[in-house]
């Protein structure tokens, strides 16, 4: 259980947003919830909504920035990690 803080960047630099969650599992079913979520708003009218890997992975390449900072207990101090970094960790959470 390491503190981990999520950095999204959709566009501009003024769509920046962080959240923070007690671990990086937590975090990577923070990152398929943003996914959905925008599935939510681009179809709006259908009641189930079902996708796989690679559409959140492209999801996540389109993104204009998204890192994460984990917390290393060792140091005390924050690790940054990259968009390949997370999509490596949510294959292994979800779909391994």
């Amino acid at each position: 259980m390491s503190h981990t803080i999520l950095l999204v960047q959709p566009g501009k630099p003024e769509t920046r947003t962080y959240s923070d969650y007690e671990s990086v599992n937590e975090c990577m079913e923070g990152v398929c919830h943003i996914y959905e979520e925008h599935l939510k708003r681009q179809n709006p009218n259908t009641p189930s909504i079902t996708y796989d890997i690679s559409q959140l992975f492209d999801f996540v390449d389109q993104l204009q920035d998204l890192s994460c900072l984990v917390y290393q207990k060792s140091t005390n101090t924050y690790a940054p990690y990259n968009k390949d970094w997370i999509k490596e960790k949510i294959y292994i959470l979800f779909w391994r």
